[in-house]
């Protein structure tokens, strides 16, 4: 059973069941799909100070804290239990071109040890990538009203007019970053 698990997948596996989740989310308990919300459910347990955002009935999402919860006990299972012993599979075009203009020849694990790792952290590449970054991240998240998998997967199945135009936007800003913005950041870095 788990030598079926280790295996590579096809990305549609995991977007059915993904799919799945949204209707079955709605129609067992009216429940609203997304991982960002959780978050603000954490910090309205926690907050000890009167803040108006933080003051509503989080106890009705607590669903949402053990789906979380469980989001982590399944990436640590399989990060530590399901390893695939092969090497990663990266296309020899993308490899050419970390290689030749980042110098990135690394694929022992699925981000650039490069960039992402312990030692990097510390210098100004590192604090400017994460740090800076992960602030970036989650302010734009409560900017938008939600994350991306809030507005992609459960606006746009409810039909929601903004969650497309979030949805518009954060593919558009990923393109963006992925094409101006990194490899900029790569030149003066």
């Amino acid at each position: 059973m788990f030598e079926l698990l280790k295996q590579p997948w096809h990305w549609s596996v995991s977007g059915v069941l993904i799919g799945l989740i949204v209707p079955a989310l709605l129609i067992l308990g009216n429940r609203k799909f997304g991982i960002s919300s959780s978050l603000r459910h954490v910090c309205a347990m926690c907050a000890p100070a009167n803040i108006p955002f933080f003051k509503y009935h989080w106890r009705g999402e607590i669903w949402n804290l053990f789906f979380v919860g469980g989001i982590l006990i399944g990436s640590f299972g399989a990060a530590h239990y399901l390893q695939d012993p092969n090497e990663i599979q990266v296309a020899a075009a993308t490899k050419a071109v970390l290689t030749e203009q980042y110098g990135i020849s690394d694929y022992s694990t699925l981000m650039p040890t490069q960039i992402f790792s312990w030692e990097n952290l510390f210098t100004a590449q590192g604090l400017f990538f994460i740090v800076l970054g992960g602030f970036l991240i989650g302010f734009g998240t409560r900017y938008a009203g939600g994350c991306t998998s809030g507005h992609a997967i459960m606006g746009l199945s409810n039909l929601q007019v903004p969650s497309l135009i979030a949805t518009i936007c954060f593919m558009l800003g990923g393109f963006f970053s992925a094409n101006v913005l990194l490899p900029w950041m790569f030149s003066i870095l």
